[in-house]
């Protein structure tokens, strides 16, 4: 599913110098880029709240995840847990499913520069938007590869749609392999992303056929659930987190229209109030190594227990997705006088193209990973973080409000996102929804 990053949209609020001035891909009424999938996927009737849909989905009705007239307490509640029947790789559909005439299956390889350039070029043009068509994600190679290929990565689950005429790349969808934590119980499962069809294609019904056939593959090797996330609501939420925003180059952000100023307020006494050190003050604080990774591990482990949803990561997977990976990933470990790692912070990079803007052509996003602040004040920890960013060349400092972020984002001058991304988990029922500060799991 998209992953439904949310930028700044206005609310009014005079709290900031800058408040948030558009939702992407997570308002109740979805972007241009996500209504067509919606579309294939089903229908959509809310509450005022945004929540509580009225109206079913033929597709997801059809699959085995929780759906909406299961509340806890009723006579159609059941216990958390698999919701499919067990079954074997035996019991798999051995084909492929048909797609439309004209289209073919294709397995993408990240590693081969021009399937590479094929998926950005899909991704830049089809992917999720805002409203106004003002910003759209930009995905680099570096990105990608990092993304796709943790440990355990398979080939065949980087899936692509051609034209079987030209072999031009239409539709996409992915899934890595992971260990979750589901309130206690660790289950192997795969995240999927990146599900994105060619906005001239949205009639074809692409995106429940790509679906069904990233779950056949991931079925063939024995794994039966998967975690996504979506800004739309679908059946049946895990979980619903907030995007919040922290403003690192306001004059830029308020030039490219992803803010504007608040009532009040002028250009200098923003730049002022967003104003941060030069270095960061925790000392000890510097670069992730290789030689960290056990320890690194060890606290994340432990941290990361306390979550009711959580990933449960192996020191190769800390490897693969902490080590520092210029442009793509920053992870920075606070060393105690002893030798001891007692903290540390992460983000990851994803920019986004700045559409029709004659100055600006790319917007730099930071995006809160995973931190630990274990000895160092959580508040100190992440202002060295957005301190990180902003001299690495970040615009924005995004984060949502799961993990323990309440503590500290109104104090570090976030403003808050008008969209939500909600969790969602494939053939696992948790009966009652978690809230955010129970989730611990971060999806690319």
């Amino acid at each position: 599913m998209e992953n439904g990053k949310d930028k700044p949209k206005a609310s009014g609020s005079s709290s900031t110098a800058m408040t948030p001035r558009t939702a992407e891909g997570q308002s109740p009424t979805p972007p241009k880029a996500l209504q067509g999938i919606q579309d294939q996927l089903g229908s959509l009737q809310l509450d005022q709240q945004g929540n509580n849909p009225k109206k079913s989905y033929a597709f997801w009705e059809t699959q085995p995840v929780a759906q909406f007239n299961e509340e806890a307490g009723s006579s159609t509640s059941v216990a958390d847990g698999p919701i499919d029947a067990t079954k074997t790789v035996a019991d798999v559909r051995q084909e492929p499913y048909n797609l439309p005439d004209s289209f073919v299956w294709s397995t993408c390889d990240v590693n081969d520069t021009k399937t590479v350039e094929e998926v950005y070029q899909l991704l830049t043009m089809n992917y999720v938007e805002d409203d106004e068509a003002m910003f759209r994600f930009n995905y680099s190679q570096e990105f990608l590869q990092w993304a796709l290929q943790p440990p355990g990565y398979q080939e065949d689950w980087v899936l692509g749609v051609r034209v079987s005429s030209s072999g031009k790349l239409v539709a996409f969808i992915t899934g890595v392999p992971a260990t979750v934590r589901v309130k206690g119980k660790e289950v192997s499962m795969v995240e999927i992303n990146f599900l994105c069809v060619h906005k001239k294609l949205r009639s074809k019904r692409l995106a429940p056929v790509l679906i069904k056939e990233i779950t056949r593959r991931v079925n063939l090797r024995g794994i039966w659930q998967a975690a996504y996330t979506a800004g739309v609501v679908l059946p049946k939420p895990v979980a619903t987190a907030q995007y919040w925003h922290r403003s690192l180059n306001p004059k830029k952000l308020i030039s490219v229209g992803f803010s504007r100023l608040a009532p009040r307020m002028t250009l200098a006494r923003t730049l002022k109030l967003f104003k941060l050190p030069e270095e960061p003050q925790t000392p000890g604080l510097r670069p992730l190594t290789k030689q960290d990774v056990p320890q690194v591990t060890e606290l994340l482990r432990e941290y990361l227990s306390t979550y009711e949803l959580a990933p449960v990561f192996t020191e190769e997977e800390v490897l693969h997705y902490l080590m520092p990976v210029e442009g793509v990933i920053e992870t920075h470990v606070v060393e105690g006088k002893d030798g001891k790692l007692t903290d540390m912070l992460s983000f990851y990079t994803l920019p986004s193209t700045v559409i029709g803007n004659p100055t600006y052509k790319t917007l730099n996003a930071a995006f809160m990973y995973y931190t630990v602040a274990k000895e160092t004040p959580l508040h100190q920890l992440m202002t060295d973080a957005l301190i990180l960013a902003s001299t690495g060349g970040h615009d924005v400092f995004n984060a949502l409000d799961i993990f323990e972020n309440a503590k500290f984002l109104k104090d570090l001058k976030f403003g808050i996102g008008d969209g939500r991304l909600r969790y969602y988990l494939y053939n696992w029922r948790v009966k009652q929804e978690l809230e955010a500060a129970q989730v611990g799991l971060v999806l690319l």
